[in-house]
């Protein structure tokens, strides 16, 4: 007899819900099975058919880490576009890519960890190119946009899981681990939060990312806002995925917990699905996760919550249902279609900041093109391997002719000669395959190492030639004539062997130290001298080598030599993206570095027809007073150069638009670590100095004037529309953009604030009225004594034109909206972090599960401000919740202490409260302002009154 078939199991049948579907799978997997699925590399379950299942797959700006693949402009790039339909087409193409490159490889994998949300609050953090805006609209805007693109249009299956990172404000590289973002109340809500929300609540998020740093003084990766925001906006199963490493960091550097398990615990509790942490060894995870059940710390429940989350996302990408997914038999890569996206992508993230009339360069003109970056196709940690190139000499050569092209780079050309006389030589390298670093692919980049199969640096009396560049802070490369990087491998050895900068730990980057009648030539990256031995030049400890640097030719004479024969200079400068300013390194300055600047005042001085053309991942103070000419744009990806060569050709008008203020100088700067960007002045918001260029700058080959602007108030919001004419000559792009204030608000609010934009193409004398339909929500602002998002009722001024600054035209409205109400302290009492104002001080944990107190900076002297408290009739008595040891004082309105309140003795520990209370005098009355004076190593939680 033939065996009877066995029945389909129901988590296998693709009529049911997913849900059912899920219940279905997790009730036959067994705990340890279940308990291995919480790792980034979960295992195969071969007795179910489940197959194994790995979260994250970069794919910032093209599929990342997995070998060739086609590269768009960097993500700061593609929010310079201020384009959704754009930005959703290379999301599209992305996760095309995605799932073609699965198809022969399995690693690559389909959850994928993009965008970044991070609003670019502070142009020094070190991941500014991984940002979209310093705009929480804007970037919503565009990152809703990726992940459509990236989500696919299927009603049910997605062809990528996008994750959002890195929740929650996080703009520095320094002390990423235990610095902890003071955010109050108004930023969370009005800033922070909002570019994750509109995001989430688009429906296009598979989950997101805590970031390393903590906020307010607990790990992002515990933090409550998980479960009371984040899942609070969606009915979709999101899966939170830790950043690598960040587990571990919750005991071994932030010491939040003693114990692994206790922190894996807190982490899953809070809401962590996913644990990346010691690579694709899954065994400490699993280990953590069993001692925290063996010791009661976590329940099944909470083990099965986790993977309910990651087996939803793993359905909804048809992992369990092949034959009607609809995205399997994907096969799109390097396509036509997508170079193509790739070239209109770099061409609209092309900002002309300046230009007297010198661009278009007029055709037949001779150019010379000069620079650092002038033939360079540079990446970043997060790109893929290059498929095409196209630098900047090369789209120039191509479109005007290389007759008509001079290149020269400007940089320094050196010997460097020991002090015994000899001189630091490359060896011919045998005739071996090159590849580029990351071509082969890696599931962990980091690990890639230093090529050792070449022959080392020797000393003798024949010199080489090395171009040395000096991108900052004395931070240089040098490189051989063949066009190959000095590194130094994991032997210790230096080598001509680098197609370009990079690695986790960079290799190619070098010090000149001064040290008696020379320098000390020291390796950055494992911070060793140079030496010269008998097998070769390397970097170790012992006797370090002296050098003299010989100069055979400055860079800046060759500069001057090519602009003087030109008609027109193209000075290209800027960034390296693995060299000061990356992912674990912040910037230190604004400026250019002291030798590009050299280079752009030879190329000035010796020809005034000269271009700024910086290519960066972040904004410099650039004063281009005396220059005719100057565009930005980040690193454009593969067809950077000939987008760049059809700008400065005219056959394409800029369009792009800054997405972030371009400061003039440091002193216009915040602290990196300051995160209250409404008490810090921050972002084009609340900046009340000049900037170099404002939020939303951008000209064009093109004029355009604006008209008719009207504004009609209705129950649900407000509907905006006015006119725009293209008065040029060209047809070309507007980035026509909306901005609104409150007039008289009871809150500082901010400057003005978009409200919404669009991009748009005309022929010359074409005209088109644009519509914004903008809800009340836009209007309003963090409550803090209500709670709530709140519209303030009275007048709100519309502002249309071209960017935050260059304002056409205005018209005011009126908004019902709702009466504030005082604070009715008597019956609700004040939290701490409900501040008004503030001076020294920060927000701090008040347990490590929830909650906020407030401390004095560095245990010194802080004030509260909390207006509008209403006393009611008289209060005879204030407490205060507190734990440490320091003094609190309250006042009323400005005026003497009423109360000052201490601890009897010292708390145990920073956690454990007690309530103070005091007699108040003449119990006063009505509705006042309470001012705290908070003195010494206190925390300060909440603050009550008795009638």
């Amino acid at each position: 007899m033939t065996a009877p078939t066995p029945p389909t199991p129901p988590f296998r049948d693709p009529d049911l819900p997913f849900a059912e579907r899920i219940d279905d799978l997790l009730s036959r997997l067994t705990l340890d099975e279940r308990t291995g699925f919480l790792h980034q590399f979960g295992p195969a379950v071969e007795r179910l058919g489940v197959a194994a299942f790995r979260t994250g797959q970069e794919a910032l700006h093209g599929v990342a880490w997995m070998g060739p693949a086609t590269v768009f402009p960097q993500a700061v790039g593609l929010g310079a576009t201020w384009n959704e339909d754009l930005v959703r087409r290379v999301g599209e193409a992305v996760s095309r890519e995605v799932r073609a490159m699965r198809a022969r490889d399995e690693r690559v994998g389909l959850n994928v960890w993009s965008p970044t949300v991070n609003l670019l609050r502070h142009p020094l953090w070190g991941r500014n190119e991984e940002g979209y805006s310093e705009d929480p609209r804007l970037t919503s805007a565009i990152a809703t946009a990726y992940t459509r693109g990236l989500r696919g249009d299927h009603p049910v299956y997605w062809r990528t899981a996008p994750v959002l990172k890195h929740w929650l404000a996080h703009n520095n590289e320094t002390r990423r681990d235990t610095s902890s973002s003071s955010v109050r109340p108004r930023v969370l809500h009005e800033y922070d939060l909002r570019a994750f929300r509109d995001a989430v609540e688009a429906g296009a998020v598979a989950g997101v990312m805590p970031a390393y740093n903590l906020v307010n003084g607990r790990p992002n990766h515990v933090s409550p806002y998980l479960r009371e925001h984040l899942r609070a906006w969606t009915d979709e199963e999101l899966l939170v995925c830790s950043d690598a490493g960040a587990p571990s960091n919750l005991v071994d550097s932030e010491h939040y917990f003693d114990t692994h398990e206790e922190a894996t615990a807190a982490a899953l509790r809070a809401g962590v699905d996913s644990f990346t942490d010691h690579g694709t060894d899954s065994s400490k995870i699993v280990a953590r996760i069993k001692g925290a059940l063996e010791q009661g710390l976590l329940s099944e429940e909470d083990v099965d919550r986790a993977v309910r989350r990651q087996l939803s996302v793993r359905f909804r990408l048809g992992e369990f249902d092949p034959d009607r997914d609809p995205y399997a038999g994907e096969r799109a890569f390097d396509t036509p279609e997508h170079r193509a996206l790739a070239r209109e992508a770099a061409e609209q993230a092309v900002v002309l900041l300046r230009n007297d009339g010198l661009l278009p360069l007029a055709p037949g003109a001779r150019v010379a093109v000069v620079g650092p970056l002038a033939d360079e196709c540079k990446l970043d940690w997060y790109s893929g391997s290059l498929i095409h190139r196209s630098t900047p000499l090369e789209g120039l050569y191509e479109r005007f002719g290389a007759d008509r092209v001079e290149f020269t780079e400007g940089v320094d050309r050196v010997l460097l000669r020991t002090s015994a006389g000899a001189f630091l030589h490359v060896p011919p390298a045998p005739d071996v395959p090159e590849a580029a670093r990351g071509e082969e692919g890696a599931l962990d980049p980091a690990l890639l190492a230093g090529r050792t199969d070449l022959p080392p640096l020797t000393a003798g009396p024949d010199g080489t030639e090395l171009a040395l560049v000096d991108w900052g802070d004395g931070v240089l490369t040098l490189r051989a004539p063949d066009g190959r990087y000095l590194s130094v491998a994991d032997d210790g050895y230096l080598r001509a062997s680098a197609d370009q900068p990079g690695g986790w730990i960079v290799r190619e980057t070098f010090r000149l130290e001064p040290h008696g009648d020379g320098h000390l030539l020291r390796h950055l990256g494992t911070g060793h001298p140079v030496r010269v031995t008998p097998d070769g030049v390397r970097a170790a400890e012992g006797e370090p080598a002296v050098f003299e640097l010989v100069v055979t030719e400055r860079g800046e004479d060759a500069v001057a030599r090519a602009a003087g024969a030109a008609d027109v200079v193209v000075v290209v400068a800027g960034n390296d993206p693995h060299i000061n300013g990356r992912e674990t390194e912040d910037r230190t300055t604004l400026r250019l570095p002291a030798q590009q600047e050299r280079l752009l005042h030879a190329a000035r001085a010796a020809n005034p027809r000269t271009v700024l053309t910086l290519v960066s991942a972040y904004p410099y103070a650039v004063d281009p007073a005396d220059l005719p000419a100057a565009l930005w744009t980040a690193h454009g990806g593969q067809a950077a150069g000939t987008a760049l060569a059809r700008v400065l050709a005219g056959d394409v008008s800029p369009a792009g638009r800054l997405p972030q203020t371009w400061y003039a100088d440091d002193a216009d700067l915040p602290e990196l670590l300051d995160y209250d960007v409404i008490g810090g002045c921050q972002t084009y918001l609340y900046f009340e100095g000049t900037p170099l260029f404002p939020f939303g700058h951008g000209l064009s080959y093109a004029a355009f004037a604006y008209g008719e602007l009207t504004a009609d108030v209705t129950e649900s919001g407000v509907r905006a529309a006015f006119e725009v004419t293209n008065t040029g000559a060209v047809t070309a792009d507007e980035v026509a953009q909306l901005y609104g204030w409150a007039v008289d608000p009871s809150v500082r609010r901010p400057r003005r604030e978009l409200l919404g934009h669009r991009r748009v193409t005309l022929a010359p004398g074409e005209s088109t009225r644009l519509l914004f339909d903008l809800p009340l929500s836009a209007f309003a602002f963090w409550d803090v004594a209500a709670g709530r998002l709140r519209v303030e009722p009275g007048a709100y001024e519309l502002l249309a034109g071209a960017s935050s600054e260059d304002v056409r035209l205005s018209t005011t409205i009126t908004l019902v909206g709702e009466p504030g109400e005082p604070r009715p302290v008597v019956e609700r009492g004040l939290e701490a972090a409900d501040f008004d104002e503030q001076s020294g001080t920060e927000i701090v944990d008040r347990t490590k599960e929830s909650g906020d107190a407030v401390t004095p900076l560095g245990g010194k002297d802080g004030e509260l401000l909390y207006r509008r408290c209403d006393l009611g009739a008289g209060v005879r008595e204030v407490s205060v919740v507190m734990s440490g040891t320091g003094t609190v004082e309250v006042a009323l309105d400005g005026g003497p202490s009423l109360a000052a309140l201490s601890p009897e003795a010292p708390t145990a520990d920073p956690y454990t409260y007690v309530t103070m209370t005091a007699p108040v005098a003449a119990e006063p009355g009505g509705v006042r302002d309470v001012r705290l004076r908070v003195r010494g190593a206190l925390r300060v939680a909440r603050v009550g009154f008795t009638a």
